[in-house]
């Protein structure tokens, strides 16, 4: 018998580490309200993991790293943008589905996922340390980089980059207020415009730039994007198109539409305003600084238009 209990301690040590908050060594904490409730986190947290690109962006902003992160399903690099500063960072899933001992193996003080993709998995992740949620993708950005920082308790310094996002881009629409340009995504089975409240459409938004009729999606409830077929690539154009690929079978796709007739008849394409953007900045960036280099990318191409 005594030999069965001791076999047991090990396990139920582990157990006891499985239902742990993080939070009984981490001395200080502050409270976050959050999509999923309150969570008490680290005054500040030194061994973050994150389920979301849009928080990969959030904490190289703020001068940080993660020890862990989910990577997107098309794309299991870290984003060539944010440079070296991802390199010590591990894989720890997808944002569909985070690999949950690869991240008790990792020890965080703090999770940062998203209730959108990741809801199921939050009493898991909640068990292994403190964990905050923010509500949506994309439409909720700037709110998401505000409450992550909070989290961070970086949140003044976010909202100190925020404002200078937002008063260069405010600068950019006295040059470009009278353009109108398009947004379009390859994905590997359907072809999108994106509208005003996806985050490159908020973005080019703040910078006081137009969209065509046909994406501001007036029709639609949901007004992050609409689909587009090549027999009515017409929506997709615009004074400029910017334009970008989601993973391997996405850009084969584009390959195709591109080269095609359809494609070359567009009025930007035949003026040589039709540009092949970064999609890990345009689409999955979701955050300040893959917000200035969309306004990068704005005043870099529209420029010659104004």
């Amino acid at each position: 018998m005594r030999l069965r209990l001791l076999a047991l301690l090990p396990v139920l040590a582990l157990a006891a580490c499985g239902t742990s908050t993080g939070t009984e060594d981490a001395g200080p904490t502050r409270t976050v309200k959050h999509a999923m409730g309150e969570t008490k986190v680290p005054m500040t947290p030194k061994r973050v993991v994150v389920l979301d690109t849009d928080k990969l962006d959030t904490m190289v902003s703020l001068g940080m790293a993660p020890i862990g992160a989910a990577q997107a399903g098309e794309n299991q690099t870290w984003p060539e943008y944010l440079g070296s500063a991802l390199s010590a960072t591990k894989p720890v899933g997808t944002l569909q589905q985070p690999n949950i001992e690869a991240i008790m193996a990792l020890k965080p003080d703090l999770i940062l996922g998203s209730k959108f993709r990741q809801a199921a998995f939050y009493d898991k992740l909640s068990k292994i340390a403190p964990t905050v949620f923010t509500e949506k993708v994309g439409v909720t950005w700037k709110e998401n980089f505000l409450l992550d920082a909070e989290a961070l308790g970086k949140k003044e310094q976010a909202s100190g980059l925020l404002s200078a996002y937002e008063q260069r881009a405010k600068a950019l629409g006295g040059k470009f207020g009278k353009l109108s340009v398009s947004i379009v995504r390859f994905m590997p089975t359907e072809i999108r415009m994106y509208g005003p409240e996806s985050f490159s459409g908020i973005v080019v938004g703040d910078a006081g730039v137009q969209r065509p009729e046909a994406q501001r999606l007036a029709d639609q409830d949901d007004k992050r994007f609409g689909k587009l077929s090549q027999e009515n690539i017409a929506k997709a154009d615009g004074d400029a198109v910017f334009y970008s690929a989601y993973g391997e079978a996405a850009a084969k796709s584009q390959a195709t539409v591109t080269g095609g007739p359809l494609w070359k008849n567009l009025a930007a394409v035949q003026a040589g305003h039709a540009h092949d953007v970064d999609d890990e900045i345009w689409m999955t960036g979701i955050g300040v600084t893959a917000a200035g280099k969309i306004l990068d990318d704005l005043e870099k191409y529209l420029s010659p238009l104004a």
